[in-house]
């Protein structure tokens, strides 16, 4: 089986590939009534497009958006939500030696040994192009749950983190890097310029908080609000880890250090001191900030010479030629923002559904 589609009652699915003419997402169960148009989506979609620093891939693609169903008159109608997005500037000239060898880190091997066949122009689905239609149909989700503020950015590259007491969250929009820290920005311009220049790639980590969600979110064991953000993020091309609240850090810390004490607030809802748990017990939301942190693995893609295998088996060596991503983290920013917007309202349904 292939599994193209998340969630459970706000259920989205993507398709296309990225040589192929259009890629697009279908969101369906999402609640009628709600004002959409395709100005909502676009602004979400210019944060991830590529192109706009020379940080990025040079592929120059407009990501405009072209809602096809599921709205009439401006407002959804409770019907699918059809969204393409048009493929314009493929090189798929580029990728000749990718179809005989396999790119050690990419998925040309797993797909071929899954399938026996794959799209080889650009990895197919198994591109970050992908996340387009994820970005759009996170879009669509903010919708549902106005409420909650997502804000996400990148807090470390290439082994190189974010200082907290530098933290301005108005700068994340000001560089090129989604970085709260703009110190932290100027060393990452000369970081990610090098490897560029070498043909090589670096990883990142990128932090997401969303704040306004209700305390009841969630739910126990099997739909874990952690279990399904962690999923959801893992989803995401060239994602390798996941952390909720302080993650591995709790391992090392002692029981009171890592309690999140409570005291008396106005009403039921305690006031927090400390939010180690990332705003997330026994898998339901407390209303504190949901905090959780996402590593990208380096771009795979690079010009560095790998050594490899070809299809019959035979030894290669391999350079990926083509427009890619020096750091993918960096784009990743609204992706992470689209999936954690996508889990959170596929659980304020789910929860409106059972407690009312």
């Amino acid at each position: 089986m292939s599994y193209n589609s998340f969630g459970r009652v706000f259920r989205f699915t993507t398709w296309g590939e990225s040589h192929g003419p259009a890629i697009g997402a279908v969101v369906d169960g999402c609640p009628p009534g709600l004002p959409l148009t395709e100005g909502d989506i676009q602004p979400w979609l210019d944060k991830r497009r590529p192109g706009t620093s020379r940080f990025t891939t040079q592929r120059q693609e407009p990501d405009q958006v072209r809602i096809l169903s599921g709205v009439f008159e401006g407002k959804t109608t409770g019907t699918p939500i059809s969204l393409m997005i048009e493929n314009v500037d493929q090189r798929s000239k580029d990728y000749s030696e990718v179809a005989q060898a396999y790119r050690p880190g990419h998925a040309d091997y797993a797909y071929d040994a899954k399938y026996g066949f794959r799209d080889y122009r650009g990895g197919g689905r198994s591109s970050a192009r992908e996340t387009a239609s994820r970005v759009a149909a996170g879009a669509v989700a903010r919708l549902v749950i106005p409420q909650v503020e997502i804000t996400a950015y990148v807090s470390e590259i290439g082994g190189d983190a974010i200082d907290p007491a530098n933290f301005d969250a108005a700068q994340i929009g000001a560089n090129p890097f989604f970085c709260p820290d703009p110190a932290a920005a100027l060393r990452w311009e000369k970081l990610v310029d090098a490897a560029r220049k070498d043909g090589s790639s670096l990883g990142a980590v990128v932090e997401c908080i969303a704040t306004g969600v209700p305390a009841g979110w969630g739910a126990p064991l099997y739909a874990k609000l952690d279990s399904e953000l962690a999923a959801a993020a893992m989803s995401i091309n060239a994602v390798k880890g996941v952390e909720i609240g302080d993650g591995f850090a709790a391992a090392r810390l002692r029981g009171e250090e890592n309690a999140d004490p409570m005291r008396p607030g106005n009403g039921p809802q305690p006031v927090f001191l400390a939010n180690h748990a990332g705003g997330i017990a026994g898998g339901i939301a407390t209303g504190q900030p949901i905090r959780l942190r996402v590593a990208f693995k380096p771009t795979s893609s690079i010009l560095i010479p790998v050594p490899t295998i070809d299809r019959e088996g035979h030894a290669a060596e391999i350079r990926t030629k083509g427009r890619h991503d020096p750091c993918v983290g960096i784009r990743g920013v609204p992706v992470v923002e689209a999936m954690v917007a996508l889990v959170l309202a596929d659980q304020a349904l789910l929860h409106r559904a059972q407690c009312g």
